[in-house]
């Protein structure tokens, strides 16, 4: 047998389990036989054709059920992107990497409901397409969370709250054409009395208008105050680490041009706009 194929079958046993808490705090527990020092590793997963970078280290505590446990404690935050999660049973011994165990996360579930102070930090566990444990990390100075979505044959009304700043003077909701610098629709949104609560309506046949002949994704923002930095409207506060394929919605079609808005792999907020040819 081959010392890769080893490996691979001794990773295939060691599972982990996890337990995330409101704060983000995520509980590591697993069992091992002889690890004097073992470690967790966590590895931010690089780009495409880029170097490994950045790895943070967790030591593993013998815990009273004779288990190994290692705590992620909220700070510092997690840079944002997806993290792989290995076992060291030594300091500087080869990784293994972990297959997940039970995960409880269900304080996660209702996090829309906590309001964020600034930066907005998120951590979700969860099992990769290879069944792997892995930590979906976001990292930002203020986040805008979609809640509820309301699509019709001619619009679509989005409800949102933000966290970790608040709502001025010449708030605005922008539309952003992806890949066409300056193509921006902007909507007044309708605020609520605490600062954070808003809501915006987008009309489908002046997006559909808005892009001319050919189909497009917009992304969708808030600009909070006049003049002040733009924030992303996604969905990032509960237990789900990837939902575009869970959280799907209906399209709208004007005038031969379907609309359907939806969540991207970084669970932010665009709406797909399709033009049928003619």
């Amino acid at each position: 047998m081959s010392a890769e194929r080893a490996t691979e079958l001794r990773a295939a046993e060691l599972r982990a389990d996890c337990t995330a808490d409101a704060h983000g705090r995520i509980t590591f527990g697993l069992r091992l036989d002889s690890a004097v020092h073992p470690q967790l590793l966590l590895r931010l997963r690089p780009k495409k054709g880029q170097p490994e970078q950045v790895v943070h280290l967790i030591d593993l505590e013998p815990d009273e059920d004779g288990r190994r446990r290692a705590v992620l404690d909220p700070e510092p935050a997690l840079a944002e992107g997806r993290w792989d999660v290995y076992l060291l049973r030594e300091p500087g011994e080869e990784r293994l990497r972990l297959r997940p165990g039970l995960r409880d996360q269900r304080t996660l579930v209702d996090g829309h409901t906590r309001d964020r102070s600034s930066p907005v930090a998120v951590r979700i566990p969860y099992a990769t397409k290879d069944g792997y444990l892995a930590v979906r990390a976001w990292l930002r100075t203020a986040h805008s969370e979609a809640g509820a979505i309301d699509v019709t044959d001619r619009s679509m009304t989005v409800a949102a709250r933000l966290h970790g700043a608040s709502l001025g003077e010449g708030a605005a909701v922008l539309l952003r054409r992806r890949g066409e610098a300056g193509v921006v629709q902007t909507l007044e949104p309708r605020t609520g009395g605490d600062g954070r609560d808003f809501s915006f309506t987008v009309d489908h046949q002046e997006l559909a208008a808005a892009g001319g002949t050919g189909s497009g994704i917009w992304d969708v923002f808030l600009q909070p105050a006049e003049g002040a930095p733009r924030i992303r409207v996604g969905r990032l506060l509960d237990d789900l680490a990837d939902r575009k394929e869970i959280f799907v919605y209906p399209a709208a079609t004007v005038g031969g041009v379907t609309l359907r808005p939806y969540y991207t792999v970084d669970n932010d907020l665009s709406v797909a706009v399709t033009r049928t040819p003619s």
